[in-house]
């Protein structure tokens, strides 16, 4: 059966409710706890959801987003809107808007897998790192993520569109205590510049276990203590340049790769 056209609803105002609510989702890192509802900004992000499953609940296009939009925008499902370019522009944060934007409801907090290969984060507050590890955890093979406190915000703008769409591949739970960790069944892995077994002896050797669950620490302080005291093995990343310490998303793809290299079928 053919769709019928698709009839968007025209938003001209900076004072229009509907406005506001995009605009606070756009621009406000924590906006989607309060409201529900994720902003994806971009074509390609607003893909990734959809080759997920993932039903996209609004579509926001600027008038040329939508007069020029490809052939994959077309069949759309959801209320759309369009806003003038400059309004729309107003909204993003990209240097060159791509006039395309979802709107994504936020489902309920998954419940923690207590055997999934998982990747730790211990307050990491940088959104780019965020979401740099979470492109590495969902290529590398890791199913959970668990952020603990301090940890940037999972689903704000920038983590998003930091990820690329990694966030449809992971579970993700934030808002973490240590002590939720608990029912993990898996060991804690955590990495430490001068202590334990070097990573690439234990992945040429099989010693990784897998699965595990990974801990990446404060880009300034490292894990935390109470984090360390529950770990099962710590690890070492070779670093012959003489650097004192990698970025932890560099750290993190270099652990994940190990762990998915070093158990194949």
């Amino acid at each position: 059966m053919t769709r019928p056209p698709i009839t968007p609803t025209r938003i001209t105002s900076r004072d229009n409710p509907r406005f506001k609510t995009l605009r606070q989702l756009a621009g406000d890192n924590t906006a989607y706890r309060k409201l529900g509802q994720v902003w994806l900004e971009g074509e390609h992000l607003c893909q990734a959801a959809l080759a997920r499953g993932v039903r996209l609940q609004s579509w926001v296009f600027s008038e040329s987003g939508w007069s020029q939009r490809s052939s994959a925008m077309i069949a759309l499902e959801g209320e759309v809107w369009v806003l003038p370019d400059a309004l729309f522009a107003s909204l993003s944060e990209l240097p060159s808007p791509g006039g395309v934007a979802g709107v994504l409801p936020l489902q309920d907090r998954p419940l923690l897998r207590a055997q999934a290969h998982t990747l730790v984060l211990d307050r990491v507050q940088d959104a780019g790192n965020v979401g740099s590890m979470l492109r590495s955890a969902a290529a590398m093979g890791v199913t959970q993520v668990l952020a603990l406190k301090g940890t940037a915000a999972l689903w704000s703008p920038k983590v998003v569109r930091s990820g690329m769409g990694a966030h449809f591949a992971l579970s993700l739970i934030e808002g973490l205590d240590v002590e939720d960790l608990a029912p993990l069944q898996v060991p804690l892995v955590v990495t430490l510049p001068h202590h334990g077994p070097w990573l690439h002896e234990l992945s040429s050797s099989q010693g990784l276990p897998y699965p595990c669950a990974w801990v990446l620490g404060h880009e300034g302080q490292g894990v935390q203590p109470a984090l360390i005291e529950r770990s099962s093995l710590f690890v070492r990343i070779p670093q012959p340049g003489g650097e004192e310490s990698l970025n932890v998303a560099a750290a993190a793809a270099i652990c994940l790769y190990a762990s998915a290299t070093s158990h194949r079928d």
